[in-house]
């Protein structure tokens, strides 16, 4: 089967979550429904970065194998990275465009994004190697001019 690019995959579940998620409002509230669909997000990515991490080059996720990750989410354009420090241990870099934001944006999706988008990315790292933390100060989707991605993998 086709891989769809993550772009493309997360227009597609934006749409299906926000009918979800528009009904949980209706039947739970709107902070428990976010709570809910956050938690759904974070969970599925944590599996996602575990399905990664086994896919990983002789079973060892590493900093290095996680760089390779980066280029599925840059597919399409998707992002634009301006690479600041790239060592066995450490990998950072800013965001200085976001087409997910930009798509969640023109969906009207814009208060959801972060849940749908930003909230994966230190949950995708808890499951592709649990040495692996991720730091990140500000995001477009919260309205910065970049985002700071900041990888650290502790011994």
């Amino acid at each position: 089967m086709e891989r769809v690019p993550l772009l493309t995959q997360r227009r597609i579940e934006a749409a299906f979550a926000k009918g979800v998620y528009d009904e949980m409002v209706t039947a739970f509230g709107e902070e428990a429904a976010r709570r809910v669909l956050a938690n759904a997000v974070r969970r599925m990515a944590r599996a996602s970065g575990a399905e990664l991490a086994r896919k990983a080059p002789a079973g060892a996720p590493d900093l290095k194998t996680f760089r390779e990750i980066l280029k599925l989410w840059t597919e399409e354009d998707a992002l634009s990275l301006d690479v600041l420090k790239s060592t066995e241990e450490e990998l950072h870099f800013n965001v200085t465009r976001c087409r997910y934001a930009e798509m969640y944006r023109a969906m009207g999706l814009a208060e959801l994004g972060g849940i749908l988008s930003c909230n994966r990315d230190g949950a995708l790292c808890e499951g592709y190697d649990p040495k692996l933390r991720l730091t990140r100060t500000q995001t477009i989707m919260e309205g910065a001019p970049y985002c700071d991605f900041r990888y650290r993998r502790t011994p």
